[in-house]
């Protein structure tokens, strides 16, 4: 009976020493991605790294074309996300339409209400898939159970030929409702009465 308590006893402690492990393993790991939160730009260089070591593989050894081709649709589909609005004009409730108009307009004038473009893929989100799917990419480079035999110019050109029709049919959406995937700042317009008094204080200033 002892001996079965004091084995139950080290599984028990076994166990839970390898949950701590990943508990704090996965704490690491976020604590990191949220430091990494403000650098933009240094999280896209070390994806742009990342993503060069894999294409420098695959010309250098010439295989895992498969592979590549998958990464690539993958990626297209992130990018795509990326720029789409997360509410599709087409199916917005709130959307207000003209009459003489295919769709509803962002705001033109400065009493109208900012309104931000958001994403279906945020920015970091974007960026974090990207580089975790171009590390597993990477990963499956160092096995020749990936490399499958293909004729790579068909699948270059059917990587071409579906990213110009989607990214015509994303630029199309774009113009139908008047709407770009990059936005500024919220801007600010100046005073009618700050305009005109800075001439006065000129003239004031001359006649003395």
């Amino acid at each position: 009976m002892m001996n079965e308590d004091s084995g139950s006893a080290s599984t028990s402690s076994s166990g839970g020493g390898v949950k701590k492990f990943f508990l704090r393993l996965s704490q690491t790991y976020q604590s990191t991605l949220d430091r990494s939160t403000p650098h933009t730009r240094m999280r896209w260089v070390f994806a742009g790294v990342l993503l060069g070591l894999f294409v420098l593989r695959i010309f250098i050894y010439q295989g895992w074309y498969i592979v590549c081709y998958a990464l690539g649709i993958y990626h297209l589909n992130l990018f795509i996300a990326f720029l789409t609005p997360k509410i599709d004009p087409e199916f917005d409730p709130y959307a207000v339409e003209d009459e003489d108009d295919d769709g509803p307009n962002l705001p033109t004038h400065s009493n109208e209400e900012f309104r931000p473009f958001i994403r279906r893929l945020p920015e970091f989100k974007f960026w974090l898939s990207v580089t975790k799917s171009t590390a597993i990419g990477l990963f499956c480079t160092f096995f020749d159970f990936f490399n499958v035999p293909v004729f790579w110019p068909i699948l270059v050109m059917y990587f071409i030929t579906l990213f110009c029709i989607t990214m015509k049919r994303q630029i199309k959406h774009m113009i139908k409702y008047k709407y770009l995937p990059f936005t500024r700042n919220k801007p600010r317009y100046q005073r009618v009465n700050q305009t005109a008094g800075a001439p006065n204080t000129v003239g004031g200033g001359n006649s003395k």
